[in-house]
């Protein structure tokens, strides 16, 4: 009874503790201890290197009283770490081992990041090695900068290493002591890095020589090993493959884990004296047993880091041009002189007549505020209760009117802010300077792919677009209402921030004179056909070749990345970069394309659905290959914004148009007829619309920038487009000379009396149409008469008198 009247009370005392609950877990105090070890670490390469530069000014610190030292506030210490640093610093370093002493931060650092459960490899290994190096490097720097002068402030060895380098000077010497680091040295990497120590002995190592059985064969009188403890051992001999087999167990094996027992298999040549049946026999070791076994020590590998097997750097694609320095801002020039600013008189005077006018058709706003643009001011009014929104847009000439002011815009209502808005121009407005838009915060930190900065809005806020997300702009605007200026604006940002590998352009300038201020660019950022001879394309049957060569080069950067499971070039060059994709296998890093066409109308009035088709794929499907496409025209009518163009182009830019008709053409709704002109636009991106002027970049400026980049190392050639052979100019192999066109035989006179193979020639003379012009070309290049195109250049005529060109066409 006595025995069970003393379980009870320390059953209940075993539930009670059970369920207990401890105020923290393990886990979190190992967190916990594991980051303070981690922040100490921290602490002390901050102290450690501060000690390097301030070390000399903290030792009259170091010489103070203890009391002042903890408890006197004015007591500073240049060290990062302040006081505590500092005296750490000086403790570790300076009477510690010196500059080797950082071996101490990195042991506190896998400390405590094995604490928080992290790999980091062998930790003993680790520790071993650390405290090593760590006594090396400080006798090696204690050797080499052994100074003892009584102003010495700093040792780089430290006290250890000034003191045993000493030692071991006065007993081997100086050549004894560098022999001694070397040997040591030496020794320390062969042990820590196997790579070290194969490479030395494939160094050191004598030519192989041939060995027999015989010699490899080992007796079993001559195995020896040491086995510890009492164990048994049990035998499979077997006749067949002469190979004995031992298994060694443990007596304690019950006390051990699974994990722990060992199976080592040994194998022996056979006795020739011993006949041992087939079957298994089991043979007992005893104390008298001449034949010993060695043990092979158990192999432990190493733990991965995680880094792999060779961790290359990531490609650069600038690498090229390295040398490459992006234009400066002294390029540009401030334009802000002489601007005149909005006069509070100005903004009292506007209000009034706008709150009279309104009066006047009884109609009463409640609050009224403005905001002041670069050119335009917006007046942003609330009506009364119950006044129709409708009433003030149809007072949008009224208004003009009261203010005698041109470019009125009434935006009913602002959408999100419960407003109407009266975009009134200002008297004198100011110019905003393409060097004030490169200079903003905004652009200098945009992160953007291909970010574009084109002016100020009406709050003065620096407008920027990815042209990326867009991803392909149509611009329209009337003749000197600043379009070109625009698109000089679009190209500058582009080349303010985007290095020549990472962005190409293709230029096609019908007018020849608007795009060919960019063409000494050519072995920088431009790209073109790998025949033609002018970066900036102007011939109309070359610029089907070239947008057909586009869509060539999409389709194969589909095809790629289709190869490397991309979805879009940004994935695929990330991917490429960090060097996942092979560039044996067709690979490559993948530029963006910016396709710029100065004036769209133009060719589709000569070449119609030939252009028109290439340029809706593109804008269709170049996307997500990073090709993009930009198309100016200063006639922006249906005809030429067809409905095709239309659908695959929703940002637009429009500028001053003649007509409401145009506005609705390019941007779906009127506004574009009511701008000011001199860069003053309306930019539609879906359903917002926002009102910038844009920024003015002058031609001497751009000048200077073309050849700010042309002055420095460009690649060899342009950028090659694939090649694309014209189904309409068939080669001189694909011409029957049998079919000629009936104007053959006189256009063959005309070409060899002018002594000039000119298509546009043949087409005035004649007064005929170019394709038919260049299939008479075509068929005089097949006769023999003119000689291959040369590209912009007149054909070489290859007969010189009338009587060869008779010859020639009595044999045809």
């Amino acid at each position: 009874m006595a025995f069970r009247a003393k379980k009870k009370p320390a059953k209940s005392k075993k539930k009670r503790t059970k369920k207990r609950i401890p105020l923290i877990n393990k886990e979190k105090l190992f967190f916990l201890f594991g980051l303070f070890v981690l922040l100490v670490a921290a602490y002390l390469l901050i102290s450690f290197v501060s000690f390097l530069f301030y070390g000399a000014a903290d030792q009259s610190i170091m010489d103070s009283d203890w009391r002042e030292f903890l408890f006197n506030t004015e007591v500073k210490a240049q060290n990062k770490g302040m006081k505590l640093g500092a005296y750490l610093s000086e403790i570790i370093m300076n009477r510690g081992f010196g500059l080797a002493s950082f071996a101490f931060i990195y042991l506190l650092a896998i400390t405590g990041m094995r604490i928080l459960g992290r790999k980091t490899g062998n930790y003993l290994k680790s520790i071993w090695y650390s405290v090593i190096c760590m006594i090396w490097f400080s006798v090696a720097l204690g050797l080499f900068f052994n100074k003892t002068t009584a102003g010495t402030a700093i040792y780089w060895g430290g006290h250890y290493g000034f003191v045993l380098s000493n030692w071991l000077r006065s007993l081997i010497g100086v050549v004894g002591l560098i022999f001694l680091l070397f040997i040591s040295g030496l020794a320390i990497v062969v042990v820590r890095f196997d790579g070290a120590f194969n490479l030395l002995k494939g160094l050191l190592k004598k030519k192989p020589i041939d060995t027999t059985e015989e010699d490899i064969a080992f007796d079993e009188e001559t195995v020896s090993a040491e086995i510890e403890g009492e164990e048994s051992v049990t035998k499979i001999i077997e006749d067949d493959d002469d190979v004995v087999k031992a298994i060694f167990e443990s007596d304690e094996e019950d006390d051990l884990p699974l994990d722990e027992k060992e199976e080592v298999i040994v194998e022996a040549e056979e006795p020739e004296t011993q006949n041992t049946p087939e079957d298994e026999i089991e043979v007992v070791k005893k104390e008298e047993e001449d034949l010993d076994l060695t043990v092979a020590p158990k192999h432990e590998e190493e733990e991965s880091d995680g880094t792999g097997p060779e961790e290359l750097e990531d490609y650069d694609p600038t690498l090229d041009l390295a040398s490459f320095k992006f234009p400066t801002l002294d390029l540009l020039e401030d334009h802000k002189f002489g601007n005149a600013e909005v006069k509070n008189e100005e903004l009292v005077a506007n209000k009034n007549k706008i709150v009279e006018t309104l009066r006047h058709y009884k109609i009463e706003i409640t609050k009224i505020r403005a905001t002041i643009g670069p050119t335009i001011t917006l007046y942003e009014i609330v009506p009364a209760p119950g006044v129709r929104i409708s009433k003030i847009k149809n007072l949008e000439d009224d208004i003009a009117l009261s203010l005698a002011a041109l470019g009125i815009r009434i935006i009913a209502p602002i959408p999100g802010r419960g407003t109407i808005g009266i975009e009134v121009p200002n008297q004198n407005p100011e110019t905003v300077s393409m060097h004030s838009i490169i200079r903003s915060k905004k652009f200098q930190e945009s992160t953007a792919e291909l970010p574009v900065a084109l002016g100020k809005t009406i709050s003065n806020e620096t407008f920027m677009f990815d042209l990326v997300k867009m991803p392909h702009i149509l611009v329209a605007g009337a003749t000197g209402q600043g379009k070109s200026v625009g698109i000089n604006v679009i190209i500058t940002s582009l080349l303010y921030k985007k290095h020549p590998s990472q962005l190409k352009f293709v230029f096609i300038d019908p007018k020849k004179v608007e795009l060919n201020i960019y063409s000494v660019l050519e072995k920088h950022y431009l790209a073109k056909l790998p025949d033609s001879d002018e970066p900036v394309i102007t011939d109309i049957q070359k610029v089907k070749n070239t947008l057909n060569s586009i869509n060539v080069e999409m389709d194969a950067r589909y095809d790629l990345l289709k190869a490397a499971q991309a979805r879009n070039i940004k994935e695929y060059n990330k991917k490429f970069i960090s060097r996942r994709l092979n560039p044996e296998k067709g690979h490559r890093f993948m530029p963006y394309i910016v396709v710029i066409i100065d004036e769209f109308a133009d060719l589709i009035m000569t070449a119609g659905k030939e252009i028109e088709l290439p340029i809706a794929r593109i804008a269709q499907l170049a996307r997500a290959v990073g090709i993009h496409m930009i198309i100016a025209t200063q006639r922006p009518s249906t005809n030429i914004i067809t409905g095709v163009i239309k659908a695959n182009f929703p940002a637009r830019i429009a500028f001053k148009v003649a007509s409401m008709i145009d506005s609705r053409t390019i941007l779906d709704s009127p506004g574009a007829n009511q701008l000011i002109g001199r860069g003053d636009m309306l930019i539609s991106q879906g359903s917002e619309m926002t009102r910038v002027q844009c920024a003015f970049v002058d031609t001497p400026e751009v000048e200077n920038i073309v050849e700010y980049i042309s002055d420095q190392r460009g690649y060899p050639t342009a950028f090659l487009l694939p090649e694309y052979v014209s189904e309409d100019e068939p080669g001189p192999g694909d011409v029957d000379l049998r079919n000629r066109d009936e104007l053959f035989d006189d256009a063959a006179r005309i070409v060899v009396m002018n002594q000039m193979g000119s298509t546009s020639m043949i087409q005035r003379k004649f007064s005929i149409g170019y394709n038919r012009a260049g299939r008479l070309m075509d068929q005089l290049e097949a006769a023999g008469i003119v000689g291959p195109s040369e590209g912009s250049k007149a054909r070489q005529v290859l007969l010189q008198d009338e009587y060869s060109l008779e010859q020639l066409l009595n044999n045809l």
